[in-house]
């Protein structure tokens, strides 16, 4: 099934908007966690940690998923298809890191980070946890934008299959 023209808008529209959100989301979190690497206030640092906890459980959550759930229907229901182009392979790839950074790490480590400032834990677990959420929102942010790019320049073409 192909979709015509307007709702192909609609979900590109869609498509675009959650991906949007989940790069608002990861510059939120990087903000955020600037703020708290710079910051000598105990209770800004532990709201940090609760607002990047909050945003864990709900935006970053749907976001991921409607940012995947409109992908895969574009890819399905449009010329482009699932494996057709190379771009769209990598584009695949790159979100699989993204998607068990936003259903897992990011979830775990605002959580680890919470309790552990809220139980005044150890300086260096908070540093362990702080340090883990640093590379998982770098790996997120390189992984969107590398993903925005490949939308935009559609590099390397159609993949060729061979016939028989």
């Amino acid at each position: 099934m192909k979709l015509s023209i307007t709702p192909k808008r609609w979900l590109l529209t869609g498509h675009i908007l959650f991906a949007a959100i989940m790069l608002g989301n990861m510059v939120t979190f990087l903000l955020l966690s600037i703020t708290i690497a710079i910051s000598e206030n105990g209770q800004l640092i532990e709201s940090s940690y609760q607002v990047m906890h909050l945003l864990s459980k709900t935006s970053v959550k749907a976001s991921t998923f409607g940012t995947i759930i409109t992908g895969i229907l574009l890819s399905i229901w449009t010329k482009w298809g699932l494996f057709n182009f190379y771009w769209i392979i990598a584009k695949e790839l790159l979100t699989i890191p993204v998607f068990a950074l936003n259903l897992w790490g990011m979830y775990y480590w605002t959580l680890q980070a919470f309790k552990l400032m809220e139980s005044s834990g150890a300086r260096t677990d908070v540093f362990i946890v702080q340090a883990e959420l640093w590379i998982g929102i770098i790996i997120q942010l390189i992984s969107l934008l590398l993903m925005f790019g490949l939308s935009v320049f559609k590099p390397w073409g159609k993949r060729t299959t061979v016939s028989k």
